[in-house]
């Protein structure tokens, strides 16, 4: 049998065992693994773009079919996780769904938020099945331009 081969189901074996322990304990994930531990637990992961401006970092999402109250945003620990759920449709007499490739039932994405970025002013805006996350930068973290003079 191959090593590598071995290592890998190993390592596989370690990770299922570790999710399946916090998962009965009720821990969350605490490290870098965690924030694969996330997406992993959830039925699906929204897709993401992550913006830098000069004053504040975006994070839009992509929820379509999602009501607004289906939405939570939380940070703790300097995490902010955004998670929810899509409900699917009811099965109606007379309809038969022939392909379902849309994604239904509880998402979470996770994200490490900087040292720049203040935390308390977060805001968030849902519209037309996005979800805009402002996290505006501390005023230190801005950049600040000097008129340099000549004398």
């Amino acid at each position: 049998m191959d090593p590598m081969r071995t290592l890998g189901t190993f390592r596989e074996l370690e990770h299922l065992s570790d999710r399946l322990n916090r998962f009965l304990t009720g821990q969350r994930p605490s490290n870098a693994r965690g924030q694969e531990e996330t997406m992993a637990l959830a039925d699906w992961a929204p897709a993401v773009d992550v913006i830098e401006t000069d004053g504040e970092f975006q994070i839009r999402a992509e929820l379509p079919g999602v009501e607004k109250d289906g939405v939570k945003l939380s940070v703790e620990d300097r995490i902010l996780m955004i998670t929810g759920r899509r409900e699917q449709e009811k099965e109606e007499k007379g309809k038969r769904y022939h392909k379902v490739e849309r994604a239904y039932g509880s998402f979470a994405r996770s994200f490490t938020l900087p040292d720049t970025v203040d935390d308390q002013k977060l805001t968030a805006e849902f519209k037309n099945g996005v979800l805009t996350v402002r996290l505006p930068k501390s005023e230190k973290a801005r950049p600040k331009s000097i008129e340099v003079t000549v004398t």
